[in-house]
């Protein structure tokens, strides 16, 4: 099955989306990844979804990446007698560690670490951002505020302090829990929720011991102003715009993400664009035109991946957003406009053997008739560079290694193949050859590019190039030898 886009599809898995034939129907429309949500569910019905996953792998033989999306820490206020009050403009309120029933003028704030980071002047946010409050003086145990935007206020609503680095790490007991279940289950990706500094992402990885690729959610200020450093230590990032519009000014975000887009895509790292891309579908079988823009616009980006959340996971059409997507990536796609964008964006960093050989098969692909570009791997990383030059053609992705294939899925451009293990270039060659045209990437006369690293099976050695035709007879006499 050969997806006719560049761009990945992410499609997160939920009520809607729990048995066989409804995730087959997402990966036949276009999902690329499945996203595990460990904030909703347990660790029986993230399994159920991952062998139903791995059976359509099998039964489709394409690989599928899983991603396992870690909750991270929660910040809650306590409870109120009552349930619920009204705040209003200008009036005083206190945030405590007195466990008592909250009221007009008071409540519980269970995390004293808020209280050990904040400072007069800081903001703190209610309930999605809804209701705002400034820090007037503070201590150890409590924070005197007044309201400067106000609203009903009710149990255990989600609190954000977007301005300052809280001492909290981002993996929780639940967490850690979930991380060591979501590696030993198999899962390819982790998803690090509440990052603030690079240290929370080694953490992560020093846990998950390479048995899955980190990727860090930004969706902090904190992980604004670090990212270079997080970027680094991270194998891909999200975008994760809900938080990041809660804790920064909503028109602050759009630039921010076309930022980030293009580091990681200098970085030769996966990037993902998510929240709320085709939030009405949750309700309705169609989008507003401003969603469909606004997936377009991160595919003009150059983004690696678009992601679904409710919309496939709770919602009433998870088919029908997938099929969106899609429709809406290859019109994009199809646009000239979108070359133009694309290669206008391109940095031209490099640096290594590697950088020049990839840099070299996009030039050749781009300037002669070439159908696809054919880059076999034992880590990933060649493709991975490939995929950084966004070229006009398509990706095969070459492997003897189904987890580093899985974790392929997420790359922009990729169609990931299983090969047998290689030992020699032309055996990298006959092999790339078959495979562009068993699956329908080159006829007999055409021509593609050819990677590999010499000595073979060693990780980061992309040192080869070649154009090779794919007739029958080069195939014919390798089999006769």
């Amino acid at each position: 099955m050969r997806r006719h886009r560049n761009i990945k599809i992410v499609a997160t898995l939920g009520p809607s989306s729990s048995d066989y034939a409804t995730i087959r129907a997402l990966f036949e429309a276009g999902a690329d990844v499945f996203r595990l949500n460990m904030s909703h569910g347990d660790h029986d019905d993230h399994k159920a979804r991952h062998d139903i996953i791995r059976k359509i792998e099998e039964d489709t033989g394409r690989p599928i990446a899983i991603l396992a999306d870690l909750q991270g820490p929660k910040l809650r206020v306590g409870v109120f007698a009552g349930g619920e009050h009204e705040l209003e403009i200008g009036q005083a309120f206190r945030f405590d560690l007195d466990e008592t029933e909250g009221d007009g003028t008071r409540v519980q704030l269970p995390h004293p670490e808020i209280f050990a980071a904040l400072e007069p002047g800081s903001e703190l946010l209610v309930n999605d951002g809804k209701i705002r409050l400034k820090v007037e003086e503070c201590g150890e145990d409590f924070a005197n505020c007044t309201v400067t935007v106000g609203g009903a206020i009710s149990n255990r609503k989600g609190v954000n302090v977007p301005d300052v680095v809280l001492p909290l790490a981002a993996l929780s007991d639940k967490d850690r829990s979930d991380l060591e279940f979501a590696c030993e289950l198999g899962v390819d990706w982790l998803a690090l929720s509440f990052v603030q500094r690079p240290e929370d992402v080694l953490e992560a990885r020093r846990l998950a011991r390479g048995r899955a690729a980190v990727l860090s959610k930004i969706e902090k200020p904190a992980a604004v102003r670090s990212f270079p450093d997080i970027l680094q230590v991270s194998d891909g990032i999200m975008v994760a715009r809900g938080d990041l519009g809660v804790e920064l000014p909503v028109q602050s975000v759009p630039p921010i993400q076309k930022r980030l887009v293009r580091q990681c895509r200098a970085a030769a790292k996966p990037v993902i664009v998510a929240t709320q891309m085709l939030e009405s579908m949750i309700e309705s079988p169609v989008p507003t035109r401003a969603e469909v823009s606004d997936v377009a616009n991160a595919i003009y980006e150059g983004a690696d991946a678009v992601m679904l959340s409710a919309e496939s996971a709770a919602g009433d059409y998870p088919v029908e957003a997938v099929t969106t997507m899609d429709d809406v990536a290859r019109s994009v796609e199809s646009d000239p406009n979108y070359r133009e964008v694309i290669e206008a964006s391109r940095r031209a960093d490099r640096n290594t053997v590697a950088d020049g050989i990839v840099a070299a098969a996009r030039e050749i692909a781009e300037t002669t008739d070439i159908s696809a570009i054919c880059a076999h791997t034992q880590s990933g990383t060649t493709v991975s560079l490939v995929a950084r030059e966004r070229p006009r053609v398509p990706i095969l992705a070459l492997s003897p290694i189904p987890t580093v294939l899985r974790r392929l899925c997420l790359t922009w451009g990729t169609h990931c193949v299983s090969t047998v293990p290689l030992s020699r270039f032309r055996e990298a060659v006959i092999s790339g050859v078959q495979i562009a045209r068993e699956f329908g990437f080159a006829n007999e006369t055409q021509q593609i590019v050819i990677t590999a690293g010499v000595p073979f099976n060693v990780a980061g050695t992309t040192n080869i190039l070649r154009v090779a035709t794919c007739d029958e007879d080069l195939i014919n006499r390798s089999e006769a030898e």
